[in-house]
């Protein structure tokens, strides 16, 4: 089981975006009612549910299937049996709710979607860490998320064992292709940024897309930043790139590198690869939440 710091897990939990998008999930859901089971079932009914993982894969989402409960009804009361970040398999129970049946039945598809993708997001992380075991380099998500589950996309892939990038625009500056031709040059892209970071008191670390040998050189004569950024280099690139910088800044090879290259890319000796498929291209894994007689 991958242990979580618990600051970053207190902070996903209880940050006031977690708790606007779980109300906003209940809304989009629930709407003005759950008419089937408000039908069906007395409003006094207590029963008990159980949450079966139907797929091999590294657990996500258990904090905050309890976070949703809880919101919907205080008064649930949940057996947690598999923590997040745990590797399980086909028929395993990762914990127990008991509380009114309405309320179960009401969170239900909720709490499904939300761990069945954020541990999707986690078994497909896995998989990339895997590859690089014994190395040093290590893998980063990127921005690539579902709109309004970005936290949670970014909290599965820690699950998973990667590192999270940038959370937003608002944490790093990260200078890449586009900044660099509108403001003319890398030169005056990261001197503007250096500017602006000294203009509003921010410290914020730098990162600068370099997309060929030429641009390596010049960002390291600028220096004053972090980190930079490999950007679609061939293997053979990346490594005279690693030589040229030779620890001066942290590295981060970026683009088009798949699960099948990207250990031959750490073999070149880059601090980080970043991997958009982590959040954009998994597979969920199956789940039902299952009632209790």
């Amino acid at each position: 089981m991958l242990y979580i710091n618990s600051e970053l897990k207190m902070t996903i939990i209880d940050s006031p975006i977690i708790d606007q998008f779980i109300e906003n999930a209940i809304l989009e859901d629930v709407g003005d009612g759950d008419h089937t089971s408000l039908a069906t079932i007395p409003e006094t009914a207590q029963g008990r549910a159980q949450l079966i993982v139907k797929d091999n894969g590294i657990l996500a989402g258990v904090d905050i299937a309890c976070r949703i409960f809880q919101k919907f009804d205080p008064t649930v009361k949940i057996d947690i049996w598999i923590p997040d970040g745990t590797r399980v398999r086909f028929g395993d129970i990762a914990f127990m709710v008991e509380g009114k049946v309405l309320t179960i039945l009401q969170c239900e598809r909720l709490v499904l979607n939300i761990m069945q993708r954020m541990s999707g997001v986690a078994t497909q992380t896995r998989r990339y860490v895997d590859c690089l075991n014994g190395l040093k380099t290590k893998v980063l998500d990127t921005r690539k998320t579902t709109p309004g589950m970005r936290l949670l996309d970014k909290y599965a892939v820690k699950l998973g064992g990667g590192e999270n990038h940038r959370i937003g625009l608002y944490d790093m500056i990260l200078i890449k292709d586009n900044h660099i031709d509108f403001a003319g040059s890398i030169e005056n892209a990261v001197n503007e940024a250096k500017d602006y970071l000294k203009r509003h008191n921010k410290d914020l670390k730098i990162e600068v897309e370099a997309r060929s040998l030429d641009d390596v050189k010049r960002i390291m004569a600028l220096g004053g930043i972090q980190r930079i950024m490999l950007d679609n280099f061939d293997l053979e690139t990346t490594h005279k790139a690693v030589r040229m910088i030779n620890h001066q800044y942290e590295t981060e090879s970026s683009g088009g590198i798949t699960i099948d290259t990207m250990r031959d890319y750490a073999k070149c000796g880059v601090d980080y690869i970043s991997v958009g498929a982590l959040t954009h291209q998994i597979r969920s894994l199956d789940m039902s939440l299952k009632a209790v007689k």
